[in-house]
């Protein structure tokens, strides 16, 4: 009710003077239902009841902690909501499978991702669209924003400019920066493999891995994963395999090619799948059955794309030992909400200045590790729901922050 005052229906009529016409009857849609006045609010803290608490909470007692804050900077941690908050930013360029819809039309994503955020991490976070897709204006308004907050989420900004906007984040703030399309599913990712490879007696070195995709995430995974001890992956565009001798290739491939690939292979997908071990989806094309059943014996077959994965589970399943996908109707889904939320929680409750790679690789291990003795085909990867999941991530997140020396408490 209070969200419908504030914030009128904006289907409403109320220029009408009869008092009899009203808006056309629509069907019932429980995501609009849902939506209507927004998912989230902001909730105090603390009471304000009577005189007393107001000049606690307010004037004149407030001024006693800003004095304190300016002469001793670092307690602004301790007596305001900093180091519990996260800004989770955008420019609207790419968000879901939805492609440029702008900043307004991107928000009610944006707040999904706030409420995941403290329903699975217990992390504040704030929705900030920006107007601009200027790479400078970004990354100037963040800076400019962030000393309100203890770290920034990046959040559905379009390839290759989210590489760019993310490094140089990371270089002039000292609050994590994590462009969760990228890292989050690195993570969930990895963590998956290594559970799928354990269930097949085999080492991560072992694998050769064929990426369709080379956008954010298709470019974070390839990294990730080499950088976690795969024997070699292949990364796949709408021209084909990602290679040196392309002259097509932006910044960021061109720096893709020279890490990844190291069998050589050229020409498209399909071909590149051939013996392969790992098929990973993150492009939302389709892989014909044929190229499926040319990978290798207990293939593992990661199809993420929504709502359409690449391979469709029941094709994927006739040829691959494992099936992953990014639905939450199929058994193993590659889901981002098992990452982020522990991976920021771990690196507020340390102050971490930001999140490396072996924090990480420690959250992709604890996420693994909470599948335990129900490893099986059709369980790699935990539920989003498994209330284990955030607090294992949060502790391993922030000793690996301790251990890399980048903790300040």
């Amino acid at each position: 009710m209070a969200a419908e005052i504030v914030n009128p229906r904006s289907d409403s009529n109320p220029g009408s003077t009869t008092g009899t016409e009203s808006a056309p009857e629509e069907p019932f849609d429980p995501a609009f239902a849902l939506h209507r006045g927004g998912k989230m609010a902001v909730r105090a803290t603390v009471p304000v009841r009577d005189r007393d608490d107001l000049s606690l909470a307010y004037t004149p007692g407030v001024a006693k902690v800003c004095s304190a804050i300016a002469e001793q900077p670092d307690l602004v941690h301790d007596y305001t909501w900093k180091s519990q908050v996260v800004a989770v930013v955008t420019d609207g360029t790419a968000v879901l499978g939805l492609g440029d819809i702008g900043p307004e039309a991107s928000l009610p994503v944006m707040e999904g991702k706030a409420i995941l955020f403290k329903q699975f991490g217990g992390v504040d976070a704030v929705p900030i669209a920006l107007a601009t897709k200027d790479t400078d204006e970004i990354i100037e308004t963040v800076v400019r924003l962030a000393p309100s907050f203890g770290g920034v989420n990046l959040e559905d900004i379009s390839a290759p400019r989210c590489f760019e906007i993310e490094r140089r984040l990371q270089e002039r703030l000292d609050i994590p920066v994590f462009h969760d399309d990228q890292h989050g599913t690195a993570v969930v990712t990895l963590a998956a493999l290594r559970n799928a490879a354990k269930l097949s007696g085999r080492e991560l070195g072992e694998l050769r891995a064929v990426i369709s995709g080379a956008g954010a995430a298709g470019v974070a995974i390839a990294k990730f994963l080499l950088a976690a001890g795969l024997g070699d992956v292949a990364v796949s565009d709408r021209k084909g395999i990602v290679s040196r001798d392309r002259e097509d290739l932006n910044d960021a491939k061109r720096e893709l090619a020279e890490i990844t690939n190291r069998a050589g292979l050229t020409g498209s997908l399909e071909s590149a799948l051939a013996g392969a071990d790992v098929f990973i989806g993150v492009s939302g094309g389709t892989v014909p059955e044929a190229a499926v059943a040319s990978m290798a014996p207990g293939a593992f077959v990661f199809a993420m794309a929504n709502p359409n994965p690449e391979i469709h589970p029941d094709i994927a399943h006739k040829y691959a030992a494992v099936v992953a996908t990014g639905r939450s109707d199929f058994p193993n889904q590659i889901n981002n909400v098992l990452a982020f939320p522990g991976i920021f929680a771990g690196a507020l409750q340390v102050r971490a200045s930001r999140i490396t790679e072996g924090m990480k690789i420690a959250a992709a291990n604890a996420l693994a590790d909470v599948v335990g003795d129900a490893l099986a085909p059709d369980c790699v990867i935990p539920s989003p729901f498994d209330e284990r999941v955030a607090p294992a991530v949060t502790a391993a997140v922030a000793a690996a922050a301790r251990a890399e020396g980048v903790a300040r408490r």
